[in-house]
């Protein structure tokens, strides 16, 4: 492994709730390294809605550098999440990456970015998200798979938006993926790999 000296690790957290009390109460964070399936709560199982997290963290944190590490390798989340902000996505069982997570998290900290090498020629072929999908419906779609058991208003509120933008993002995201329902959209995109 690389030289890990000048790293320091801050806290480590299990959930998208241990997340969220982590950066709350941590004075400095120049990298963040998560997965895109960690859970919601101790209670949700379902991944955190990542599309949503990473915006949001940038917003809170605009210092932070955000490196996911996982076993996804869908080029369209891939892209998706870079959109979002991502400085970096390495995949779990690529050894040489891991080897070189310390050098990595260096460069990611200086403001550098890293994909992994499949990953940066993949995205320079294909520029756009599949379907014509934006970013923004993925992320709704991501929040809907994470609280499969909230309803419209719901979503809105823990989001921090109006009903009738995610009624008509989802309208929109209907007809793009050729569904008729919010449980059917969410298994489409899972098939596609569009979200985890």
């Amino acid at each position: 492994m690389d030289d890990a000296s000048g790293i320091k690790v801050v806290g480590i957290a299990n959930n998208g709730e241990e997340l969220n009390s982590l950066l709350a109460e941590a004075q400095e964070v120049n990298v963040l390294i998560m997965d895109v399936s960690v859970p919601s709560s101790s209670t949700n199982e379902n991944p955190i809605p990542i599309l949503h997290y990473v915006p949001r963290i940038l917003q809170k944190k605009p210092n932070i550098n955000i490196l996911i590490v996982s076993t996804h390798s869908q080029l369209s989340l891939v892209k998706a999440l870079e959109h979002a902000g991502v400085s970096g996505y390495i995949f779990k069982h690529d050894s040489d990456s891991i080897r070189r997570l310390p050098a990595i998290i260096k460069t990611i900290s200086a403001g550098g970015r890293y994909f992994y090498e499949e990953l940066e020629e993949a995205k320079k072929k294909e520029n756009t998200l599949p379907l014509g999908l934006t970013t923004r419906q993925l992320e709704i779609l991501t929040f809907c798979a994470s609280y499969p058991d909230l309803s419209t208003e719901q979503l809105a509120l823990q989001m921090g938006i109006a009903s009738s933008t995610i009624r008509n993002l989802l309208s929109e995201t209907y007809i793009r993926l050729k569904v008729h329902s919010k449980a059917a959209a969410i298994s489409r995109a899972k098939t596609l790999g569009l979200i985890p």
